[in-house]
């Protein structure tokens, strides 16, 4: 990792306080929290690495101000996802690809993953499919032509947004914490693996229409305002 600038670390600061407060005044609705819906733009802006340190920063002061009892997940879950955007913006699909291949493989391998229903998973397999094409497409985020912006926003937005739901299956089944960490039998286990499956594919929804929305305008404003012609990191 290269030294940060002064704007990187400055801005790690801005995404970290963004970071815990979307924790902080999200609703007990959906599985995760809404810092999911900040953590493309996150690593899209900032990089890899300062993209990783401001969400770590940001979820582990959330949890400190609002203590979870999921808090293991979050502050593992959403560091990675947001350098995933980070590598993804920079062109480096491998890293990234290498992180799914890792977390699946011990996913599918496990007993007890293997004995639980495919369809929660299958957003998780649709964006590895999408890793590559989106490590291609992302020098269409700071390019002065914008035609494939949204379309590339999206892309890197759902894989962002899957990874961290994979990392959060990877703790929670072949790692095993659901027993160690939070006592839960094999069958409440379960049951809550589905539920999570069915909000998964609802915030799924919500990460795309977020970042067509509100992420692509404040991709454009940050590039525009900072002079931002790549990641910070």
């Amino acid at each position: 990792m290269k030294r940060l600038s002064a704007k990187a670390v400055a801005f790690t600061g801005v995404f970290a306080a963004f970071h815990a407060t979307l924790y902080l005044i999200s609703p007990p609705v959906l599985w995760r929290n809404w810092a999911i819906y900040l953590s493309p733009i996150e690593g899209i802006v900032l990089g890899p690495w300062a993209g990783f340190i401001a969400a770590l920063i940001g979820s582990t002061i959330g949890r400190v101000l609002l203590p979870s009892p999921f808090w293991m997940f979050a502050i593992t879950a959403e560091p990675l996802s947001v350098m995933s955007a980070g590598f993804l913006t920079r062109a480096k699909w491998q890293p990234v690809i290498a992180l799914y291949a890792v977390m699946l493989a011990a996913y599918f391998i496990s007993p007890f993953g293997q004995s639980l229903p495919l369809w929660p998973m299958l957003d998780t397999i649709a964006a590895v499919c999408l890793v590559y094409p989106a490590g291609k497409l992302s020098k269409n985020l700071f390019s002065e032509k914008v035609k494939l912006l949204p379309m590339s926003m999206v892309i890197v937005s759902f894989v962002t947004v899957a990874a961290d739901g994979l990392t959060r299956v990877f703790l929670f089944i072949p790692a095993g914490l659901y027993s160690s960490f939070l006592g839960l039998s094999s069958a409440d286990a379960a049951a809550l693996f589905v539920a999570g499956g069915v909000d998964s594919f609802v915030e799924d929804a919500f990460v795309v229409l977020i970042a067509l929305v509100v992420g692509v305008p404040i991709l454009l404003a940050l590039r525009k305002v900072l002079d931002l012609r790549k990641p910070l990191s």
